[in-house]
């Protein structure tokens, strides 16, 4: 009997994981907070502010200094058009991001992957618009690199699987290469956000049918595409330790879309307290 109690245990299903709303000081707001992302050298936390119906993006940051997090103010990198999904290399010096500053359009279709470098001093640098084939002339966004030395990332052009898919890119030689992402992400529904965890080892994938987690296959590929039960939003953020993850919904009581946090193991609370700066690092100047 107890051998049957116990295998009847582990035929169970897993609980699905609960999603607690972040009312977080200085980010939340009546208008839509998403897609956020930590300087790793700062600790400031840059995010996307929208109007309450999810249009005209826009990047704001946090600061993170001695007080705690201060009120979100306009990105420096701030230009004409839309601006969104920011996301920092693992040292901080590249911050990728989507925009539509090459015409200052208030367009979706206009967006296209930029990065911008920081110098010495710690400013950032003219961002750059990154060439063909990564954009296209169709919208491109969501830019992750990843361990695997990829760049992934979402589009609509010609050649996908879907109506959205994840496409990945990286330099060969000088030169950018680009492929669709494979069956093994995309699907004939739209797969819009692909975001690798930091150790390589799983990623969590947006969609049309809600979020995905994948896991990274023996041979490096990606597998077991499994639902993450009862979660269903965008931009999608895995915290830096790996143990929970970030994403942005529509509130339930008729507020616009708010932070969500989702505990995978036990662990500290996001985000983290500040200051935050990696130790024997000094915050680069602004």
């Amino acid at each position: 009997m107890l051998a049957f109690n116990l295998l009847a245990a582990l035929l169970q299903p897993a609980a699905a994981p609960e999603a607690v709303r972040l009312d977080l000081p200085g980010l939340s707001s009546p208008l839509w907070e998403s897609h956020p992302a930590v300087d790793p050298l700062t600790g400031d936390l840059w995010f996307v502010r929208s109007a309450r119906d999810f249009s005209g993006w826009r990047l704001f940051v946090s600061r993170c200094g001695p007080g705690g997090r201060s009120e979100a103010v306009p990105a420096p990198l701030a230009a004409p058009g839309l601006e969104a999904d920011p996301w920092f290399s693992p040292d901080g010096r590249t911050l990728w991001y989507i925009s539509s500053r090459a015409t200052g359009a208030m367009a979706a279709e206009a967006l296209d992957i930029w990065r911008v470098r920081r110098g010495r001093d710690g400013r950032w640098l003219a961002p750059e618009r990154l060439p063909a084939p990564v954009n296209s002339d169709r919208v491109e966004w969501f830019p992750r690199p990843a361990a695997d030395g990829w760049l992934y990332f979402g589009s609509r052009r010609e050649g996908g699987l879907g109506s959205d898919d994840i496409w990945r890119a990286r330099l060969v030689r000088g030169r950018w290469q680009v492929e669709n992402a494979g069956p093994e992400i995309n699907s004939a529904g739209a797969e819009y956000e692909l975001q690798p965890s930091p150790d390589g080892r799983w990623a969590l994938l947006a969609t049309d049918g809600g979020i995905f987690r994948l896991e990274r296959g023996p041979r490096g590929g990606w597998t077991h595409k499994v639902r993450v039960a009862g979660v269903d939003g965008i931009g999608p953020m895995i915290t830096p330790d790996g143990r929970a993850f970030i994403f942005s919904r529509r509130g339930g009581d008729g507020r616009s879309g708010e932070f969500f946090a989702v505990r995978l193991s036990p662990g500290p609370a996001w985000p983290p307290p500040c200051p935050a700066t990696r130790p024997g690092r000094r915050p680069p100047r602004r």
